[in-house]
């Protein structure tokens, strides 16, 4: 970190972030303070305030406040008030950031906020990440305090004559972090004297550990991974050889919103036949054949749209199709993406429309043999992701083309064909 970069620091009045202004208004770096009052207890709340601008107009720092409506606004994003007030905390800090040019936002955890974040990443269920506690830094946000311990920010507070005030509830064991300090970690001292200092040590050698796990995951996901336009595909075999195969799966599928307590299912996936899936909220995983594909959900869209003029232009599932009128070609396309139509074979309007189980077309070279789309799909070897966003062009209720896959046959151009529609398929 840039020490000429200014920072803003998150000072709620507590004792810890009153210790962390005191320390960097002694360190003379260029930094302001950023108060939030939620208007969640009463006057209570408006002192912590005062305490905080007071000390500001006394050594000149420059001062921000914001009042949050936060029952209103919980109510309204129907969340928990601790979720909502965080999260309007956090927004409003980077706006800050934004129009005032800080470089970083700092906030007041201490070696024991990581301890207790360790011990509620353990319980939830956590992989190799969790085991870090609080993160000295995560992008902008960073954690000055996190090499002290809450006695020793109560030893300077003391002798440095620090003000600050006590927030009642802290005192109140219904929040989980509180619930935390103020139960469990007692309980196990009591069996283990020291433990938490014990558990911050550990949790040293777990970020450095975590480092050296981290790349050789990376290296592993790397190899396993192949993309193929926007979809993933990942060689069960070759998954299935890997000795730690539940980690790598839970590392592998993560990030595209799958939680550790998925892995199991993801573990049946493997076994499963193919087109079984599984889902999070922004991802799929199918299994297809030697393969588990991930791909993104498909967003909500209209199933059929009418043609009724040339040219025209149309744009759905990321995907566009451009259709025009030309004159016969001197040479036939061969990109499955294009598609020459004889226009005495079509009527209008023309439908683009999602396929059908029960759609059946004259597959173009087939000498007129019926197909139906579902058989075509399978010989094809197409993917269940895939086929699920296949679009047809329909003309009086008959398929003349299969999108980048195949042309019918009888709407082919001949020797006798004088006008074309050309459509151009093109994937975004």
């Amino acid at each position: 970190m840039n020490t000429a970069q200014p920072v803003l620091l998150a000072v709620s009045g507590g004792r810890d972030s009153m210790v962390m202004a005191d320390l960097f208004l002694k360190s003379g770096r260029n930094f302001a303070l950023a108060h939030c009052n939620f208007q969640l207890r009463g006057t209570d709340a408006d002192a912590d305030e005062i305490l905080v601008k007071n000390w500001c107009l006394q050594h000149n720092i420059t001062f921000f406040v914001n009042h949050f409506e936060t029952k209103k606004i919980a109510s309204e994003w129907k969340k928990g008030i601790q979720e909502t007030a965080r999260d309007l905390r956090y927004d409003w800090f980077q706006r800050l950031c934004d129009t005032h040019n800080f470089s970083y936002i700092a906030t007041a955890h201490h070696a024991n906020d990581s301890v207790e974040t360790l011990l509620i990443n353990l319980f939830k269920g956590t992989g190799m990440n969790g085991l870090r506690g609080i993160p000295v830094q995560n992008g902008n946000i960073i954690r000055p305090l996190l090499f002290a311990t809450r006695s020793v920010i109560d030893e300077y507070a003391k002798d440095h004559h620090i003000p600050y005030r006590d927030d009642a509830s802290n005192g109140d064991d219904k929040y989980l972090r509180n619930g935390i300090r103020l139960n469990i970690i007692p309980a196990i001292e009591r069996y283990f004297p020291h433990a938490g200092e014990h558990m911050h040590d550990s949790i040293q050698r777990f970020s450095q550990g975590y480092e050296i796990y981290q790349k050789a995951v990376t290296e592993k996901i790397k190899k396993l991974k192949e993309q193929r336009g926007k979809d993933y595909y990942i060689p069960i075999l070759k998954l299935k050889r890997e000795p730690s195969l539940e980690t790598i799966c839970y590392e592998l599928f993560k990030s595209y919103g799958f939680s550790g307590a998925q892995v199991l299912q993801l573990l049946e996936l493997i076994q499963a036949e193919s087109g079984k899936f599984m889902v999070s909220s922004s991802h799929k995983i199918i299994k297809d054949r030697d393969f588990l594909i991930l791909t993104t959900l498909q967003t909500e869209t209209t199933d059929i749209v009418p043609i009724n003029d040339l040219p025209g232009d149309v744009a759905l599932d990321g995907k566009s199709f451009h259709l025009s009128k030309i004159v016969t070609p001197g040479t036939i396309p061969t990109s499955p993406a294009v598609a020459y139509i004889d226009m005495a074979s079509i009527e209008f309007p023309l439908l683009l429309r999602k396929w059908r189980q029960g759609d059946y077309f004259y597959p173009l070279g087939m000498g007129m043999k019926k197909k139906k789309l579902g058989r075509f799909f399978i010989d094809q070897k197409i993917p269940l992701h895939e086929k699920e966003q296949v679009w047809v062009l329909e003309s009086n209720k008959k398929i003349a083309w299969v999108s980048g896959l195949r042309l019918d046959e009888r709407f082919k151009i001949t020797e006798k064909t004088t006008d074309v529609l050309k459509i151009e398929m093109r994937i975004h």
